[in-house]
């Protein structure tokens, strides 16, 4: 996509053309003014009379005529000037104006004093007198002002507006229109989409696009568009900010620009009227609006109208986006308040079930319901019992300290070979009775593997991992093994530890589609209660694991190929000192770079 910024002003005055005489009558040439003309209040000739007639290239003789029925001499913003012509034969007060004029498909710029010719007593004013000058224009490249006064340094894009009117009343009602529309909603894909609509059906442009812009972004993209159906669409585009500089000079000045842009690598360049939205000084997007190929300037109400428009699409672009936030926030945190209310639920249930098994086990044996081998079985499950409650309220204990950040934990040296035989008289029966293999496998090497970390933690985090994985398992088995990662020493230097150990846990069991296993590690929740609910437990074991890993080092990774499928846990510690390795054909290896 190629952008050419319109930075010059056409020729306004050939050095050819042909001198005509001078048609008027004695009245104009005795005022002795370089511009004098009479109207009535539709803006038709009555007489004509200028110094520089021969830039009209009429005919002198038929000259009144040929301006009304050519436009050869007109003002760029008719419905403004004619305005003026009405305010004034309405007040029969002068006024003094500059304006844009056509002069035979060119553009000059006018200081004009209008004044109503007063009729008889009693009669309304239907004549104006309008005596003028021209201000300034470019002849042979080069700027003319006719008072003497140094050129504009204004970019000529632009209107230099010395005398800013009032926005024309059809000007004011398309803009309460535009406004009106994108104010009805918060939607910020449809307040895009309605801008363009409007701008394009209002103007009758050839097509009209918003690119929204985000601080420091190093591309825009473009998400709403209107044009006409013969035209190719532009929405997706994406263009490179850095290297297109007139889009960096409108978002950093805020000033409506005038640029030649390619459109779908057409060779062809059109122009555009380019536009920065912005909210409190800070530009939030970009609007491009087609224009003719004829037109270099923007009138005082088009260009009060452009920034006023994107004004008001800066705030509604502002607003839309605010909202869209807080919306966000609202029911994250409406999901966050309904997690944990479930979550409360599911924990008094939790809590309920092994306290109510233990009281009517106790009071079985304390009613005399049970003698001999049965009340020693009775007392056997009541102490099952009230070790698994004792690992619920050890999970919410755990959870409200990390919450509150006074999770202490101090690390030391952990013989990796000890910790694996732990959890293995831990959990192996668990798994013989529902009938599941549990493998057991630990890289070979010549000594110890000593890793550094927290004992008691490191084995409850692999507890509750088994666990899990026992607990969602109905065949097949679960496999705990570990691996060595060791890293490279980079010249004299030793790193901190020599390596990580990667711990894994996989199972043949249940899985988790690909969609929710996004939520295993979220606050108060488990992944599908239809399916999970019935094994029981806090929904907060992963999330503890992955807190006390991360305290001590290490990082929690979670996979699964979808429902059925089987699920793999992994975590990582440092290693405390580098073990001795076994020759490669005894074990692998994997090498950090």
């Amino acid at each position: 996509m190629t952008i050419t910024a319109n930075t010059q002003l056409p020729n306004l005055f050939s050095q050819n053309l042909e001198s005509i005489n001078r048609s008027s009558d004695g009245l104009l040439q005795s005022l002795s003014s370089e511009l004098v003309y009479t109207q009535d209040g539709s803006g038709r000739y009555l007489t004509f009379d200028w110094q520089r007639s021969e830039l009209l290239d009429l005919n002198t003789e038929k000259i009144v005529e040929a301006l009304n029925a050519n436009e050869t001499f007109a003002a760029v913003d008719k419905v403004a000037y004619l305005e003026q012509l009405h305010r004034v034969l309405s007040s029969l007060v002068p006024e003094r104006v500059q304006c844009w004029f056509k002069c035979s498909q060119k553009l000059i710029e006018l200081e004009l004093t209008i004044t109503p010719i007063m009729s008889q007593l009693g009669q309304a004013a239907t004549t104006v007198l309008i005596m003028g000058r021209l201000l300034q224009a470019q002849v042979n490249g080069k700027e003319a002002n006719q008072e003497g006064s140094k050129p504009s340094s204004q970019p000529k894009w632009a209107l230099r507006s010395r005398n800013v009117g009032q926005i024309s009343q059809q000007h004011q009602k398309l803009l309460n229109k535009i406004t009106r529309n994108i104010r009805r909603t918060l939607d910020i894909e449809i307040i895009w989409q309605q801008t363009v609509d409007s701008l394009g059906k209002i103007l009758k442009l050839e097509r009209c696009i918003i690119c929204p812009y985000q601080p420091r972004a190093s591309k825009i993209k473009v998400i709403a568009e209107y044009h006409q159906p013969e035209l190719d669409s532009m929405l997706g585009s994406e263009i490179e900010i850095s290297s297109e500089a007139v889009f960096a000079q409108a978002l950093a000045t805020l000033e409506p620009m005038v640029i030649k842009m390619s459109v779908h690598k057409n060779p062809q360049h059109q122009k555009f009227l380019l536009v920065a939205t912005s909210y409190q000084d800070q530009p939030n997007g970009l609007v491009a609006l087609s224009l003719n190929d004829e037109c270099d300037l923007l009138t005082e109400t088009e260009l009060e109208l452009t920034k006023e428009l994107a004004d008001q699409l800066g705030t509604a672009i502002a607003h839309a986006t605010l909202y869209k936030e807080l919306e966000a926030a609202r029911q994250k945190a409406e999901e966050a308040s309904r997690l944990k209310s479930e979550f409360l639920a599911n924990v008094s249930h939790e809590i309920r079930t092994p306290l109510n098994g233990m009281i009517g086990l106790l009071k079985l044996i304390l009613e005399g319901m049970a003698d001999g081998p049965e009340e020693h079985e009775f007392v056997q499950d009541a102490h099952d019992l009230s070790i698994h409650l004792l690992g619920i309220l050890n999970d919410i204990l755990d959870f409200a300290k990390i919450e509150a950040g006074k999770m202490d934990i101090r690390c030391g040296p952990v013989r990796l070979h000890e910790l694996f035989n732990d959890v293995e008289s831990f959990v192996r029966p668990q798994a013989e009775m529902k009938n599941l293999s549990l493998q057991m496998q630990m890289p070979t090497t010549s000594d110890e593997i000593i890793i550094l970390g927290n004992y008691q933690r490191l084995l409850q985090v692999m507890l509750n991992l088994v666990g899990n994985a026992i607990k969602f398992t109905h065949k097949g088995g679960v496999t705990i093994s570990a691996d060595l990662v060791l890293k490279k020493a980079k010249g004299q230097s030793q790193p901190q530890h020599p390596g990580i150990v990667k711990v894994r846990v996989a199972d043949t069991g249940i899985g988790v589609s690909l969609d929710q296993q996004d939520k295993l590690f979220q606050l108060f929740s488990q992944v599908d209660g239809s399916r999970t609910r019935p094994h029981g437990g806090t929904g907060l074991g992963l999330t503890i694991s992955q807190k006390l890993i991360e305290a001590m080092g290490g990082e929690v990774h979670f996979y699964s190929l979808g429902e059925e499928l089987g699920s793999t846990v992994t975590f990582t510690v440092p290693l405390y000192q580098q073990p001795v390795l076994c020759s490669p054909s005894e074990c692998e290896i994997e090498t950090l770079n």
